[in-house]
């Protein structure tokens, strides 16, 4: 029988996790699969055929020490997944640049590498918007995401000041869609489409995480929401076990709010069919484990 490690963390108390789902299903094709934190230095890789990143939702905190994880895995005779060419293309949100050279549309964005109050305040012209949203280039769960007005970033000055001195970030225009309709999630399987979920923030949010409360439905994906996604896809620099799309209306049209091809969250509880179509599209990529 084969192995393979779930890539997770030492501590996902506060965290809704489904990555459970794929051990027995897994197990049903040959392949035994455990869970083991990315934190563990005593991890010998190599005793492991694949090693796939799911709830390693603390690595934006100690981004270097992740990537060194990573880089000792994808030396080792495992299979690292996703790549850590994707990982390191992805862990910081300038791949957005990227994909809108590519004809992908995203939602608009102003790029910093330092706090400036004058240029921030600049972005409300810039984005014809009475709000905007603020966020590190690399962070998870909505951690250091903040939405203003004028005045309430004159109260928040300080604490922006502090929070993004030292971290390269992205300003946007806060859209009132993710209130009024939602943020949705497309999920892909070696490029395969799986399941699409909608997220709405809990009332007085605006975050969709299920951490902050945000209410989540299972949804059937149009073929607007589908296109957005298969072009993002193939603006990705290498192939993927697994992906997901997360994408709003604006302007009466999806746009990108970002890729997830590290740690996301599968949502495998929201379709009772999600998981084996996941160990489908990794049977396909690694064969049986017997």
């Amino acid at each position: 029988m084969k192995r393979c490690a779930l890539l997770t963390t030492d501590n996902l108390e506060d965290f809704f996790v489904y990555d459970q789902m794929l051990i027995e299903p897994l197990k049903q094709y040959g392949w035994l699969a455990e869970e083991v934190s990315w934190r563990n230095r005593r991890i010998d890789w190599s005793v492991f055929d694949v090693v796939i990143i799911r709830s390693t939702w603390d690595y934006q905190q100690f981004c270097e020490e992740f990537l060194t994880c990573l880089r000792e895995i994808d030396a080792s005779s495992a299979q690292l997944e996703n790549s850590l060419k994707v990982v390191e293309w992805n862990i910081s949100k300038a791949y957005l640049k990227d994909l809108q050279n590519q004809g992908v549309s995203i939602v608009p964005t102003l790029w910093f590498e330092s706090f400036d109050y004058a240029k921030i305040t600049s972005g409300f012209e810039h984005f014809s918007t009475q709000e905007m949203v603020i966020k590190p280039l690399i962070s998870a769960n909505a951690d250091f995401t903040y939405r203003f007005t004028r005045d309430s970033l004159v109260g928040l000055n300080n604490e922006l000041s502090d929070v993004f001195s030292d971290r390269e970030f992205m300003l946007q225009p806060f859209l009132p869609g993710i209130i009024d309709e939602g943020e949705y999630s497309l999920f892909y399987f070696d490029g395969n489409y799986s399941h699409a979920i909608l997220k709405k923030p809990k009332s007085g949010d605006f975050r969709v995480q299920e951490e902050h409360g945000g209410q989540l439905e299972t949804i059937q994906a149009t073929e607007d929401m589908l296109t957005v996604a298969r072009h993002s896809l193939a603006a990705l620099p290498d192939d993927v076990l697994y992906a997901r799309v997360d994408i709003i209306r604006h302007k009466h049209e999806f746009v990108v709010i970002e890729i997830e091809l590290i740690e996301p969250s599968l949502y495998f509880n929201m379709d009772p069919e999600s998981p084996q179509c996941f160990v489908d599209a990794f049977v396909t990529k690694f064969g049986k484990g017997n």
